[in-house]
Order: structure tokens, then sequence, then C-alpha cells
């Protein structure tokens, strides 16, 4: 007979079905007080927001540091990426992979133009627009993300002094306005489908592209550019929590509360090449190498100016491998630097000295005008400029040390003993030219002088006539 117990438990003497039953619900109980809230509970750990510095220009290392870093956060399922731009443009290339690589993160992106004079120029206005949320500390500015050379033409620069007829310049001309107006087209059509993936402002990304349009940060949210404007990186991340956007097409939700700054560090050879692929770098790199091997062919032996030389035109040669560069320009700078070395052999009263500073400065701010691939230049008031001085300070100075040692009275050579002070050694007799003898430096001459000296006597040497001295009594004190 079975009996049943108050709980409902099976009693009787159906042992094998109990025993089964009995230790599976024991098990069940364990676990399931395991998961029960015993004592006290720990907190889920706080989000992490990957920060990554782009303060320099848009290349390869910096593209590489970038996407490496939003690479690293969707590893680390992080919270956001937050990116502090401060950048004059860069490369299209890298620009392109950077934005790729936003557009399909699986983690939010935040761009925050920082700190208070920096600026999000042509390709940083393109990186802004690409974010899910863009920033801008008050004081920085947005746009002139225009292609087109600062000398025309989009296809690298030729001067109207290239060879050939008019026609032949005619056609030259319009061959790179075409290139001009592709490239145009292209970053128009290429930033408006970004500003229509991120819900910016079409029209002004537009604008900014084709006429060059540069706002500040508070023209830029007045008019749907970016999202805020914040004082910080705290006050920033205050203000977007909470805040709805889209991460890979779908409805994502910013959970940024407690979250930790993590610091994204460039590695060494992203440094080092980040170092090498600044424009102004390169240029200091060609005038090392151009002094310091000319240093030493002219003064062979002297080492530390040729090994100088040889270091910068190795880091030269890799700077060219990455930056693309006009050849018309680069030409010009030899040029300049040819004229300034020619100064020094060919008597041109300054003519050739000048022509070497004005094409210096014009062929280095040509060298990297390559406008359809990059909108890199050189610095010319921050760097060109006071190259220029520097050499112009060094021409004066090897003048004014030339011009004193013309004036300066001759001390080498048989001229510069006159005026020296000797003994006479054997008597010199008037008439008797060429039979006294005088020791001076350490040397016996033999003179001539207007009246009888007796040997003993101080002479002053007054001409030297070939292998004899005229000398004359000298001036006691």
């Amino acid at each position: 007979m079975t009996d049943f117990n108050p709980l409902g438990f099976r009693t009787s003497s159906d042992g094998p079905m109990r025993r089964r039953f009995v230790p599976s619900l024991l098990i069940a109980l364990v676990i399931g007080l395991a998961f029960l809230p015993w004592g006290t509970a720990q907190a889920a750990n706080p989000g992490q927001i990957f920060v990554v510095t782009i303060d320099g220009s848009i290349n390869p290392a910096s593209a590489d540091y970038l996407i490496g870093a939003i690479g690293q956060a969707e590893k680390a399922n992080a919270a956001a990426v937050l990116i502090e731009l401060d950048t004059p443009g860069g490369l299209v290339s890298s620009t392109q992979d950077i934005i790729q690589a936003m557009l399909n993160s699986s983690v939010p992106t935040i761009v925050f133009v920082t700190p208070r004079g920096a600026t999000a120029t042509s390709a940083g206005t393109f990186i802004t627009l690409a974010s899910n949320v863009a920033a801008m500390m008050p004081g920085t500015s947005i746009g002139a993300a225009h292609p087109v050379s600062a000398f025309g033409g989009g296809g690298g620069s030729t001067p109207s002094s290239a060879p050939g007829d008019k026609d032949e310049q005619a056609a030259q001309r319009a061959a790179q306005d075409v290139v001009a107006q592709k490239m145009e087209n292209y970053l128009a059509a290429y930033v408006e489908s970004i500003a229509q993936q991120r819900n910016r402002n079409v029209e002004w990304a537009r604008e900014a592209v084709l006429n060059s349009v540069a706002v500040t940060a508070e023209e830029a949210l007045e008019l749907g550019v970016i999202d805020l404007i914040a004082e910080g990186r705290s006050e920033l991340i205050a203000a977007i929590d909470g805040q709805e956007t889209s991460v890979e097409g779908e409805a994502f939700t910013l959970n940024l509360a407690g979250s930790e700054f993590v610091v994204v560090e460039k590695t060494l050879l992203q440094a080092i090449f980040d170092f090498l692929t600044d424009p102004n770098m390169a240029i200091i790199f060609l005038v090392l190498a151009a002094a310091g091997i000319y240093m030493e062919v002219q003064n062979p032996g002297m080492i530390l100016p040729g090994s100088v030389g040889l270091v910068a035109l190795v880091l030269l040669a890799f700077s060219m491998q990455i930056l693309p560069f006009s050849w018309v320009g680069m030409m010009l700078v030899l040029l300049g630097l040819g004229l300034l070395v020619a100064e020094l052999f060919i008597v041109s009263f300054g003519a050739l000295f000048v022509a070497g500073i004005i094409s210096f400065l014009v062929g280095g701010t040509m060298v990297f005008d390559r406008p359809e691939v990059s909108d890199l230049t050189v610095s010319f008031w921050e760097v060109l400029v006071p190259i220029a001085a520097a050499i112009t300070v060094l021409g004066a100075f090897i003048v004014y040390t030339l011009g004193r040692s013309f004036m300066s009275e001759q001390t080498a050579g048989v001229e510069g003993m006159i005026g020296q002070v000797g003994k006479v050694e054997t008597a010199i007799e008037p008439g008797n030219f060429g039979r006294g003898k005088v020791s001076i430096r350490g040397e016996y001459w033999n003179s001539k002088a207007e009246e009888a000296i007796p040997a003993g006597e101080a002479v002053e040497i007054v001409s030297v006539e070939g292998l004899v001295l005229h000398v004359r009594r000298a001036k006691r004190a």
C-alpha cells in the first residue's frame, strides 16, 4: 500500500524511485541556494572608455594607432572610444581607413576637438563628422576641407614658366582643372554620405569641401555639425550619458556613468613613423642632410657633420617613401640650396644668395603640394622662415668673418714679418747690403739698413725684398 506524507512525498517501499528522486532534489536545492543573493552582492565592474589622442597629421601611423585602439575596445567590450582630436589634415587614404573603421565599429566613437585652439581641419572634419558623438571645446574650429592646391591645379603644381608654348600650358592647366574637379566632386559626395549616416548638416559638410568653409565651435553647434560643446573630458561624458545613437545600424544607448578612462598609447613603431611622416621634419632632414654632407666633403675627416648628414638622409628617405611629394617643389628646394652653396664660390654680391632663399621658400611650400592624395604642407612661418633666417644669419656671419680677415693686418707669410722686431747678429754697415744678419722668429735673414747698426741692437723690419730684409733701428720704449 502506498502512503503519502504531509509534504506529498511518496513513502512506500518503492525504494529505487525514492533513491533516484531525493538526491536529485538535494542537488537542485544546493544549486538554487548558490544563486541566491547571500550576504552583500558585488557590483558589476564599470565600463571602460578607451582614449585616443591625435594631435598631428593623419598619416598611416596615426591611422594604425586609431584603428588599433578601436579593435582593442571591441575586444574588451568597452563602453566607447573617445578620440581627442587636433589635426591640420592628412592623407586621404589614411582618413578613409579611419572613417571605415569608425562607421563599422561595434563600439560607439566619440570625437572631442580639444584643447583650446585646436582644429579639426580638412581630414579632421571628415573624422569628426563620422563619429557617433561629435563635441568641441570652446575656442576650437572645424572645416576647410577643400582639396585644391594653393598654387592651382589638383594634380601637383606646374609653374607658369614650364616648358612648352601657350597652347601646351593651357592644355596642362585644363588637365589639372579636370583632376581638381574630379577630386572635389568625389570628396564632396564622400563627406555627404558620412554626414547623412550620422544625421549631421549635409549642406555645410559639402560647403566645407567645395568652398573651404570653417566655423567655430559655437557656430558648428548652431549649424548641427556637432552635438555639443564641453569644457573638458568629464563634462563631455556626463552630458552624453544615456544619449541614444546608432551602432552597426541598430539603436544604442550610451551607458557611460562610472566608466574609467583607459588611455591607449602609441607603440614605439607607431611613434617613430608618426614622427617621420611629419612634412616639417622631412624638410628639416633635407636641410641637415645637405649641410652635413657638404661640410664633410669640404673638410674630410670631421666625421660628425658627415654622420649627422648621413643619418638625416636615411630618415629623409623613409619620409619620402610615405609622404606623397611634388618633384617640382623638391627640385626648387634643391636648387635653392645649390644657389646658397654657389654664393660661397662665385662673387655675385648677394644675388645668388637672395635667389637661393626665394627658391627654397617657394619650393618648400610646394614640395608636399599634392591635394589629390594629401593636404599636408610644410609650415611656412614655423619651419621654412626660421630655416631661411638661420641660413641668412649664417651667411652674414661668414661674410663678416671674411671681411674682417681681409681688413686685418697680415700675420702669416713674408708680408707678416713687416713691423716685427729682431736682433742684429752680424753688424750692418751702410752700403754693404746683404752682409748683416738679423735673427727673427728663430730664423737668420740677410739684412740691409740706411745706417750702421752694431751687433746686438734691436731692429724693426721695414720691408722685404726677395730674401733680404730692409731694417731700421727699433724705437726704444
